[in-house]
């Protein structure tokens, strides 16, 4: 935790509102997903962990119904307002929108905020390269509001209520992965999360001599104004033509071998390639579960690879950026696995790299992207971390 980041959010406080006096910080993580992409939504499983790096709020009540909302990362949009009383899903494209769409969420759940409240935020995730910085402040106010207007909800339900804010005010069709792994993280393991039933288990991370190097190809994706609502669309195509066949609630209900007896009744075939990487990265996630707890960090590696080659090719998700830091990662000695990770279209990538060749590493992806795009791809060296707490 970065408590440099915390007095930032102070100074910012004071300046904009006159003192800090009565104001409360807090954290909440981003994350960075070892292996089940675009499964959370098909029913299937999710194997995300939270990280170090994220979003650092404070805030403090107000005796009206106003909210003022203040970013450090967005200084020229300066103290945005709005009132509690007045909020419009879908009407507001700011960083903002998901501050107000938690407190829109917790009122839909009955749980009427009886003030408004100043706040500022500052964040050390990269925007836009896919390690949820949305999510992480969706946690970060819904633990703010927990705790200021004494609210009894656990952490399971802060991960509802920011998905609910994602989809239902901001309009991104999201699953409840992202919000899960902020809202649940645990120091040096990563969750294992069943999204059909929210079963979930906590499983260490063996990193002895191995480290996660998330790479970023600070090619900004946004998700909304992104093909990421035609996959969801796509899906539940292919979900519907396959229900006519088999009694089932989600593709990922579907083993690989019952979805190849099955695949026929699907006629697109861009939603059949859809349902096909759901279907067989949930599969990839289980493995990759159960060979790390073996211990055998080979095989899970292996297992990382495909779940590229798959998102790339069935989901079309990946970009050429993506492509190529995923590809020559894995291409070199004392690297495990490599691939895209997050929504796609740009963002991140998420290697296992053992410790000496970790330099090796970012010699030669810099050198190779650079050659190959105008810009640089830049490295973070990350560990799992807990979730969102008061500081």
């Amino acid at each position: 935790m970065d408590m440099q980041l915390k007095e930032t959010v102070l100074n910012a406080f004071r300046d904009k509102y006159g003192s800090d006096e009565g104001a409360k910080c807090f954290f909440a993580p981003g994350r960075v997903n070892l292996i089940g992409e675009h499964t959370d939504y098909n029913g299937g499983h999710v194997f995300p962990c939270a990280l170090t790096l994220g979003t650092y709020c404070a805030a403090r009540k107000r005796d009206d119904s106003l909210i003022r909302l203040y970013s450090v990362n967005f200084p020229d949009e300066g103290v945005l307002e709005d009132d509690i009383r007045k909020l419009v899903p879908l009407s507001d494209k700011t960083w903002a929108s998901y501050v107000k769409g938690v407190v829109w969420a917790f009122e839909e759940r009955g749980m009427m905020l009886p003030s408004g409240f100043d706040f500022v935020v500052a964040g050390d995730l990269p925007a836009g390269a896919g390690l949820s910085s949305s999510a992480s402040l969706e946690v970060a106010a819904g633990a703010m509001i927990r705790e200021l207007y004494g609210f009894d909800v656990s952490n399971v339900d802060l991960a509802l209520i920011g998905q609910r804010a994602e989809n239902e005010y901001c309009g991104m069709s999201c699953g409840i992965m992202d919000q899960f792994a902020s809202a649940m993280g645990k120091k040096d393991s990563a969750v294992f999360l069943d999204t059909g039933t929210l079963e979930y288990e906590y499983v260490p991370l063996p990193m002895d001599g191995k480290k996660l190097i998330i790479s970023n190809t600070n090619k900004k994706h946004s998700l909304v104004d992104s093909a990421y609502n035609d996959r969801r669309r796509e899906c539940e195509e292919a979900l519907s033509a396959l229900k006519e066949e088999k009694d089932i609630k989600a593709l990922c209900d579907l083993s690989p071998e019952e979805f190849s007896r099955y695949q026929e009744a699907i006629k697109d075939p861009v939603a059949k390639k859809r349902a096909r990487h759901a279907v067989t990265e949930d599969d990839r996630t289980v493995k990759a579960v159960s060979v790390l707890k073996a211990g055998d960090l080979g095989a899970f590696g292996k297992l990382m690879n495909g779940s590229h080659e798959s998102l790339k090719n069935d989901y079309e998700v990946s970009c050429d950026e993506l492509d190529l830091l995923a590809e020559e990662a894995q291409k070199i000695p004392g690297v495990l696995g490599s691939r895209m990770t997050g929504g796609g279209f740009g963002g991140c990538t998420v290697s296992l790299v053992e410790d000496d060749k970790v330099e090796l590493f970012k010699e030669t992806l810099l050198a190779k992207y650079t050659e190959k795009f105008e810009h640089e791809c830049s490295f973070y060296v990350v560990s799992a971390g807990n979730g969102p707490e008061e500081i």
